[in-house]
């Protein structure tokens, strides 16, 4: 970068190259700091525009967001690029360094000891006495991984009278299904949590050897929504025994299914939330979905039926 610019240095002076020396600062200087005020601006919009998602075009700013943060990213890269290649550590600036917070206390350590290569003293021989210690910490990322868990039932037979003594089959969250509870809430949290769809999930478990296809992972998707189905009433028997209710709906494109165009549904919130008043019930918001939004679809008093609170979790 800088470097391709210099002249010959051994044709200058000592004052040529002080002055050279000053000026290349003053530049890489002067661009680090328009950076770091770039992204000190990024950041200020970013804030300001999700603050602003609720509304009427809450759609066009989630995309200047996204936008927004994909150019934050790029510049922030940039600018540890610079400072990793400073002149010196002492010449890298620290205050545009973002505030490094404590790491979680409930994460498990792994004490890794590393003792002094000398058993004595390496200046007199003498013996060494523990003086203290310094301690540091590194955050680690122990990647995902598959295992298969084989339940095995010995047969014992008595030999007075024949019989056949088996402990009896463990539950499974789906019958005669192979996907674990842990399994299933990794595809529904990935799912509707973290947006990623079925078939990129089935894209990254191959990768581990594992192939599972994204109609296998739809049949574990409703299944699983029938399992949390009385879950799901519960939550709502909560909400709708509240004296007042925070309600609104949310236009969400529906696939018709014979035609290829899609259709506006509606997903509904329900929020019950009297903290501010006083009243220590716990708080909770009931989700269900209809495909209209007809006068009788906001009524809260309505149980659904079970069917419905199931497809909401699908949906």
């Amino acid at each position: 970068m800088v470097a391709a610019s210099l002249p010959d240095l051994d044709a200058l002076d000592i004052r040529a190259v002080k002055a050279l020396l000053i000026d290349q600062h003053e530049k890489y200087t002067a661009a680090l700091n328009s950076r770091t005020s770039e992204i000190e601006r990024l950041v200020l919009l970013v804030e300001k525009l999700q603050r602003m998602l609720f509304g009427a075009k809450s759609e066009k700013v989630l995309r200047q967001i996204d936008q927004l943060e994909l150019h934050l990213e790029e510049l922030q890269a940039a600018s540890a690029i610079e400072e990793l290649q400073a002149v010196s550590p002492a010449e890298r600036p620290t205050s545009a360094r973002p505030f490094r917070r404590p790491l979680p206390e409930h994460l498990p350590r792994e004490v890794h000891t590393h003792m002094p290569e000398h058993e004595a003293c390496p200046d007199c021989g003498g013996r060494l006495r523990e003086l203290g210690e310094d301690v540091a910490e590194m955050l680690e990322y122990v990647r995902a991984c598959f295992k298969v868990i084989r339940h095995v039932r010995p047969k014992l037979s008595c030999d007075a009278c024949d019989r056949i003594v088996q402990a009896p089959a463990p539950s499974r969250p789906i019958e005669r299904g192979l996907a674990g509870p842990g399994l299933l809430a990794h595809v529904l949290v990935s799912k509707y949590a973290d947006h990623m769809p079925l078939y990129r999930q089935s894209e990254i478990y191959s990768r581990e050897g594992v192939d599972l296809d994204r109609s296998t992972l739809a049949g574990w998707v409703g299944a699983a929504s029938e399992l949390l189905a009385p879950l799901v009433d519960a939550v709502h028997d909560h909400v709708m025994a509240a004296s007042k209710l925070h309600a609104d709906d949310t236009p969400v494109p529906v696939l018709a299914p014979g035609n290829g165009r899609t259709k506006t549904g509606r997903l509904w919130a329900y929020v019950r939330d009297d903290r501010p008043s006083g009243d220590r019930t716990a708080p909770a918001v009931w989700f269900t979905y209809s495909p209209d939004r007809k006068g009788e679809r906001p009524s809260p008093r309505s149980t659904p039926s079970k069917p419905r609170s199931a497809a909401a979790l699908r949906r």
